[in-house]
């Protein structure tokens, strides 16, 4: 019955993406000591496939939470998790306690203009998120 989540929580932010173009002007991928400061400056509001975004806080230490609260994910999963981050190469890595069952993911991070990102999970997921400071 713990897949059911799973797949709940992949429909939910996987959404189709265009490919950005990286030498347009502020587009190109994140890489090395951008990606930490990027990551650790702003909140992550992942873009849904039904209109709703799924906010993610990454902290200094090495802590991410994370809330599908306003997307309603409660209904299937735990609403809110906590897991750890870390970069590996030039990916932003994750790993959530309850979420995807634990499996660790990592990301390619590519600047699509002021504010927005696209990632590109290693198992073929991609998506939007839009950038707040905090």
């Amino acid at each position: 019955m713990r897949i059911l989540p799973t797949i709940l929580l992949s429909i939910l932010i996987a959404a189709p993406v265009a490919h950005a173009n990286p030498s347009s002007e502020g587009k190109g991928f994140v890489i090395g000591d951008e990606m930490r400061r990027l990551v650790t400056q702003n909140r992550f509001f992942l873009s849904t496939p039904f209109g709703g975004e799924l906010p993610l806080t990454y902290y200094v230490d090495g802590r991410v939470d994370g809330s599908g609260e306003a997307v309603g994910l409660g209904r299937w999963l735990a609403p809110t998790d906590k897991g750890r981050w870390w970069i590996a190469g030039n990916q932003l890595c994750q790993q959530w306690e309850q979420w995807y069952n634990g499996k660790q993911f990592c990301f390619t991070l590519e600047k699509d203009g002021p504010g927005t990102v696209i990632w590109r999970r290693d198992d073929g997921y991609s998506g939007r998120a839009r950038l707040a400071r905090r």
